[in-house]
């Protein structure tokens, strides 16, 4: 390879910009005393075929046009400066580093001690400079063609209170699929496909919510062992799909593909979701390797502490925490954000340990300038932007406390749900808070229900399935003794650890799991299913399986009598949920209206109001709310009335079968049976009778006064006796 020129170029925009002429390139360092471009010639080149001086500098931004460049070029930097550990410096040249700002990456990190920047085998540790080359390891970077033929793609723009999420991992949810084409399964392309496409539609979902997408490795702990990096967690760049997603090695497949995806899903009218991991990155703490933003400029992109620059402040238990009041790492993180809204199309982002990123300089209460500069964005404001508000380091419990427009991963939802369900006692007004979307969570600062994003389980932790089969987590096959993962996990095996050929275990677990379901369906907020969970997907007890590529964490697609009548639940669930606007207020209910009528009243059995006393009775597990839509004056988006049906839920978390005196109104009502969990064949209204319905023990039901609205279901499975 010859190059016969570089030009100034410009500063801007970072990354590597073909313009249909050449190619720009643009990175930043601030401590930096030179920046050498690398080349290569081919994909299977072990080094560089040329290296070059970038000639410019502009504000910390080292620059750099080279004309006639074309995409596909594969490229990487070595960055010269400093090598001080205790400074807070780790330059060093002899290792090739990936563009903070690549828009692709081609080929996988192979792990060798040349990718540290010390020597490894040093009694000094990472004090010493290593000088072994890492570029026959390192993943190279990719100029692109951003071009691509988009349509008449637009957002689904479904709102928020509409919205019904799915978390998947685009791997793991198609590798099975028996009709998604063999080449195809495990990548964009196959989530892509019809027969994908058309599961998520008539299951009813909104949205899908991918499981990392950013190009990430996989820990060299979890490599020499044989593992990999399943879930996605350890972030090496925040521009590029993830290679391994491709059908193809092109290395233009993975931004291509990509688009694909989200073009098909958006014309079946599917929202997408990222989880995006900008709270750290895969380089570890002071002994990790240095593949990119530690050889660049180690002290401007993560959180150093004050007095002992050589170590990181880890408030995300992953070796370090990225510094978003750098105002150049604070630009690395927004400009990804807008390049993934207006480039890849997507509709919205889950930011993972969110906390971590509102944190300010060491030492003060200021929070960082990351929500302000969310919040007044013109692009990223408008999208749906979801918090996991946590993190590990200290006041690291946010849950309630992000700003608006933000929603949140409701974890209290989920607990309280968890130990209603489970029986535990004193869990029934709590209970009826989270059900009610959490106002005494969100109402203060101005959000809505919707901001509260319910979820029983999400991929960290049991599967729906698990919840209901095991008391304790089985992680043997992470290869650390079972020591990792979650040891609280609200879980009730109904009697037997595991599977069981018990009858009679078997149909309370396919009735708590429709509990489970029935209750995130007809909850105040946002609901999120896990993927698989609608079909009872087991993980074999592991409840931290995000080394696990295999079987383990794949959907399984089998039919089978329990998965699909579970499956016919939860869509029956979902189109109830979206047939009546009662179960998805944009308000929070008030009680009492000042009259004789109530838009919302909690029951108990005798048919009365629950009381203050009865609220603090530890044993009670039996309570019904009545949800009186008929009294709604509101409008839609689209000014659709909003007024609804009279829906009286009934709940029973106990161990006998409860007499339930009906309410006595609306004047004369007719209350009819819809969906009652101890009878999952059920398929037509069921008229009440009498003024009292046996609530059966551990199931719920749903009652109506109206009927017309309601078509039936056809289920035809049935388990259990």
């Amino acid at each position: 390879m010859q190059i016969s020129d570089i030009w100034p170029g410009r500063p801007y925009p970072l990354g590597a910009t073909w313009d249909g002429e050449g190619v720009n390139f643009a990175i930043f360092s601030a401590h930096a005393s030179r920046v050498e471009l690398c080349l290569f010639d081919s994909p299977t080149a072990a080094r560089e075929a040329v290296r070059i001086v970038l000639p410019e500098r502009t504000d910390d931004v080292w620059h750099g046009y080279i004309p006639g460049l074309r995409p596909g070029q594969l490229y990487g930097y070595r960055v010269h400066g400093p090598y001080l550990p205790k400074q807070g410096h780790r330059f060093n040249p002899y290792k090739l580093l990936i563009d903070p700002y690549a828009r692709a990456l081609y080929g996988e990190l192979i792990w060798d001690k040349a990718n540290y920047g010390y020597r490894v085998d040093s009694p000094y540790g990472d004090l010493t400079i290593g000088k072994r080359d890492s570029a026959p390891y390192v993943p190279r970077s990719v100029v692109i063609d951003p071009r691509f033929d988009w349509g008449d793609d637009r957002p689904p723009d479904t709102l928020l209170a509409n919205s019904v999420i799915y978390e998947l991992h685009v791997k793991g949810f198609t590798k099975l699929h028996p009709d998604v084409p063999e080449p195809l399964r495990g990548t964009y392309a196959g989530l892509a496909s019809p027969a994908v496409v058309a599961y998520l539609k008539e299951l009813g979902v909104t949205a899908v919510e991918l499981l990392p997408v950013h190009a990430f490795i996989t820990d060299q702990f979890l490599a020499d062992r044989g593992l990999t990096n399943y879930w996605g967690y350890q972030p090496i760049n925040y521009f590029s799909p993830e290679p391994r997603y491709a059908s193809t090695s092109d290395p233009q497949a993975q931004v291509n593909e990509f688009k694909a995806m989200v073009k098909a899903l958006h014309a079946a009218g599917i929202e997408v979701i990222i989880d995006v991991v900008y709270n750290h990155t895969g380089e570890g703490n002071h002994l990790g390797p240095t593949l990119s933003f530690r050889g660049i400029d180690n002290v401007a992109y993560y959180r150093l502490v004050p007095d002992q620059p050589r170590y990181y402040l880890d408030d995300t238990g992953t070796g370090n925490s990225l510094d978003l009041n750098h105002p150049r790492t604070l630009q690395l993180v927004l400009d990804s954000l807008r390049y993934w809204v207006t480039e890849m199309h997507v509709d919205g982002f889950r930011f993972d340990l969110a906390r971590t990123l509102t944190r300010g300089p060491v030492g003060s209460e200021q929070t960082s300038p990351f929500l302000a500069m969310v919040r007044q964005d013109p692009i990223l404001s408008r999208v749906k932007l979801i918090a996991e508000p946590w993190d590990v380091g200290f006041d690291g419990y946010w849950v309630g406390r992000f700003p608006p427009p933000w929603a949140e991963w409701n974890g209290r939802y989920r607990d309280t749900v968890r130990r209603f369900w489970k029986g535990d006692p004193g869990q029934a007004a709590e209970f009826a808070s989270r059900f009610m979307g959490s106002m005494d969570l969100y109402q203060h600062n101005g959000r809505r229900p919707y901001h509260s994003i319910n979820f029983v389980t999400a991929h960290d932790g049991f599967t729906l399935r698990d919840l209901v089969s095991y008391n304790e987590k089985h992680n043997e096959a992470n290869g650390e003794d079972n020591r990792d993962g979650d040891n609280h996990n609200n879980s009730w095996n109904c009697g037997v650890e595991g599977p069981t050929d018990n009858p009679e275990i078997q149909a309370l677990r396919l009735r708590q799991m429709m509990n489970f379901i029935a209750t995130l369906f007809l909850s105040q907020g946002t609901p999120m299913l896990l993927a698989g969970d609608e079909r009872g997907r087991t993980q074999q007890g592991n409840n931290n399986a995000y080394c696990q590529d295999n079987p383990i964490s794949w959907v399984d697609w089998r039919s089978d009598p329990e998965a699909d009548l579970l499956h016919a639940f939860t869509q029956r669930l979902i189109a109830f949920r979206r047939n009546h606007p009662v179960l998805r207020r944009r308000r929070f209910f008030t009680g009492h209206l000042g009259n004789a009528e109530y838009d919302v009243e909690w029951l108990s059995p005798d048919g009365q109001e629950v009381g203050p006393e009865l609220w603090q009775q530890p044993e009670l597990r039996c309570i019904g709310v009545l949800l009186n839509g008929a009294v709604i004056d509101d409008r839609d988006e689209h000014g659709n009335s909003l007024r609804d049906d009279v829906l009286l839920v009934l709940i029973n978390a106990g161990d006998e079968a409860v007499p339930f005196i009906l309410p006595d109104w609306p004047d004369n009502a007719s209350w009819h049976v819809i969906i009652d969990t101890a009878q999952p064949d059920l398929d037509q209204p069921l008229p009440v009778t009498d003024q009292m319905y046996h609530i059966q023990p551990r199931s719920l039901a749903v009652l109506i006064e109206q009927v017309a609205s309601v078509p039936p279901v056809q289920i035809t499975a049935v388990i259990g006796n």
